[in-house]
């Protein structure tokens, strides 16, 4: 049985839809007060709406240093503390290596590194008042494990994130904060679900558990993260991915 968290504070960045809404709504279904952001005040709005009273909209763009520091500066004013920061705001354009210029490298970290790095050093202060801080960082399994056309830059980001939890872990560890990230496999998103119906079925035909994952199996994820039981638990990775990473071809799909 694990301690409630009813009551803790809880920011989600990005947390308007796709996996970022899944988070905040498992953190909002187990008590937490939960403040959510992104860049559209009116899907913002909707969305919190849609999570019920404990839940409330922040507008705010993380690829700036102002929109890091507002986003945890508003959650403090409106609930006097801070417990849980989910980075989990990120954007993933496609673009080929032959592509790339600096615009679109420098446009996607700024949102995917940048922005959880300066959000998680503007709550800081914060998450060590509350004394069970907790950071989690929405990754993925492109980039830290596997690759896929067109997301070179994207999965660099996703490899820096852990880059840095690794080291903020033990820098944070003596203000007792841990540090954690949730790598997502191949999740039933609204991005997803834009790359088509035979992208859907082609992914599913290689993960064993043969299903994509929900957005609330991220949210559990990052729910057990942030609970007492899981205090001795810092600068890791939890794969969530229905096995998808497993098989070591598609002969090993084909011999179940």
């Amino acid at each position: 049985m694990f301690t409630p968290l009813t009551g803790r504070t809880v920011l989600v960045t990005g947390g308007t839809r796709g996996i970022g809404l899944g988070i905040a709504r498992v953190f909002a279904r187990a008590g937490c007060s939960v403040v959510i952001t992104g860049r559209d005040k009116a899907a913002g709005t909707a969305a919190a709406a849609g999570l019920g009273p404990n839940t409330s909209f922040v507008q705010a763009d993380v690829a700036t240093p102002g929109g890091c520091e507002g986003a945890v500066r508003e959650t403090l004013a409106r609930h006097g503390g801070l417990d849980v920061v989910c980075a989990n705001a990120g954007i993933y354009p496609e673009c080929r290596v032959h592509e790339l210029n600096a615009q679109a490298i420098d446009e996607i970290f700024a949102v995917n590194v940048r922005g959880s790095m300066l959000t998680v050093a503007a709550a800081v202060p914060a998450l060590t008042a509350s004394g069970r801080g907790r950071v989690i960082l929405t990754s993925s399994i492109t980039g830290p494990i596997t690759g896929f056309p067109g997301w070179s830059h994207y999965g660099a980001t996703k490899a820096a994130q852990l880059g840095f939890a690794r080291t903020a872990a033990i820098e944070l560890a003596p203000r007792k904060i841990t540090v954690n990230a949730v790598l997502p496999g191949n999740i039933l998103t609204e991005g997803l679900a834009d790359l088509g119906e035979e992208y859907t079925r082609q992914a599913e035909a290689t993960i064993p558990l043969g299903k994509l994952g929900v957005v609330e199996d991220i949210g559990y994820a990052c729910l057990y993260l942030a609970t007492d039981e899981a205090a001795y638990v810092t600068g890791q990775t939890i794969v969530v991915d229905g096995g998808q990473t497993l098989p070591e071809s598609p002969a090993a799909m084909e011999a179940i």
